[in-house]
């Protein structure tokens, strides 16, 4: 019995350890590839971008890391990945989009939070009519 109980508090003690923050201004590179997806080659130009200057936050991390968008900085960011202490999913719900915060639909308005402009048939009938 003993022996499950320490088997089963070693599982939950490497689980956190796996899950463990990992802030990108203060990681090494090694640490910065223990993240899902985060490669050499990432890690480098992280590393690279890094010594520039830290990065702010979340946005500043996704415009200034080539390759990066907002789908990887969310996969990073569950895998244990911070910018200055803080997960994307926190900016995402305060700030929408990281990337951009408009983008432009079909019709050439922009809308807010990445969505793209809903096209109307009234936009639509006015633009035959033009």
């Amino acid at each position: 019995m003993f022996k499950k109980f320490l088997a089963a508090l070693v599982a939950l003690f490497l689980a956190a350890a796996a899950h463990a923050a990992v802030d990108v201004n203060r990681a090494s590179q090694a640490e910065l590839e223990a993240v899902k997806g985060i490669g050499p080659t990432l890690s480098t130009q992280i590393v690279s971008e890094r010594k520039k200057a830290e990065f702010e936050d979340w946005s500043d991390f996704v415009g200034r890391v080539k390759g990066v968008g907002g789908r990887s900085a969310a996969k990073f960011s569950e895998g244990g990945l911070t910018v200055q202490g803080k997960a994307y999913a926190a900016v995402a719900q305060a700030g929408g989009n990281a990337k951009a915060g408009k983008a432009k639909g079909k019709s050439g308005k922009t809308a807010e939070h990445g969505e793209p402009a809903k096209k109307t048939r009234a936009s639509s009938a006015n633009a035959m009519q033009r």
